[in-house]
């Protein structure tokens, strides 16, 4: 009986040890999420790109979730002789709220990363819900400076193009450049078979707010601008956004008006691994 004992208690001993090892390293997982090499500094694109991050917020209208957006760059690819980097944003709503019903669209951007600023070669929207893919197409011509606008297969429109532009989804990654600094931006962007533009004006003022994605509540940079688009469901408009204060400047809150109304978008999930 003291044997076994004996070997009982080096059995939970063991196991305890195992327990704290694997707790240590939850811990250091989720602590890797934020980085702070760098936090006085926003991040570069180049540094961006080293991680793959996968993003999950919830929509927020009131009291009632009307759904969810995922965000990811999927990989690099090349397009027309250019490496190109696919971004794509999938927006799911809560099919149980009225008036809003079942929806998934994907948005998808083939972006070029620069020294400077990424802009975008090629946009595309799949209406997955009801089986329409590529339903909005937008091809950048900046060797001939003009923007090819198609929908579902059908060329619709000829529109100039004078800068690198995007067609709104860039802004995901484009406002982290800025993001904690005072230096404001304008991203031209091309929806609904027009130009307009988003206003981004950052600044350094720094608070606590909490997140799913995180147990602790973390420091962020706040941002507001002006969108003068006609983005997804209705999105224009002024609003309001913020950053964590850490090396990658993750996007973590957006307040917006959309066609229902004002909606908060919130980080949920929130994960990243070195390419």
């Amino acid at each position: 009986m003291k044997i076994l004992k004996s070997f009982s208690v080096k059995v939970l001993v063991l196991l305890g040890v195992l327990w704290w090892i694997a707790s240590a390293g939850n811990l250091r997982a989720q602590d890797s999420l934020l980085t702070f090499e760098h936090p006085d500094r926003p991040p570069t694109m180049q540094e961006l790109v080293e991680w793959k991050e996968v993003f999950t917020y919830k929509v927020k209208f009131g009291f009632f979730k009307l759904g969810e957006v995922k965000t990811t760059i999927i990989k690099d690819t090349t397009y027309n002789g250019d490496k190109v980097w696919w971004l794509r944003t999938i927006i799911t709503s809560n099919s149980g709220i009225p008036f809003v019903g079942e929806e998934e669209n994907h948005y998808n951007t083939f972006m070029v990363e620069t020294d400077s600023t990424p802009y975008t070669k090629l946009y595309w929207r799949d209406n997955v819900d009801e089986d329409e893919y590529e339903s909005e197409v937008y091809e950048f011509d900046y060797d001939n400076q003009l923007v090819y606008f198609s929908k579902s297969g059908t060329p619709v429109d000829t529109l100039a193009l004078g800068e690198p532009s995007s067609s709104g989804q860039l802004i995901f990654y484009f406002s982290r450049l800025f993001a904690g600094t005072d230096k404001d931006y304008q991203l031209p962007v091309y929806l609904e078979g027009k130009k307009g533009y988003i206003n981004g004006a950052n600044s350094t003022k720094m608070e606590e707010r909490e997140y799913d994605a995180f147990e602790e509540p973390v420091k962020t940079f706040y941002s507001e601008g002006d969108a003068n688009i006609d983005g997804p469901f209705g999105f224009k408009g002024k609003y309001k956004a913020w950053y964590i204060a850490d090396d990658l400047r993750v996007p973590a809150e957006a307040h917006a008006k959309v066609w229902l109304g004002n909606v908060k978008v919130q980080l949920i999930d929130y994960k990243k691994e070195r390419r």
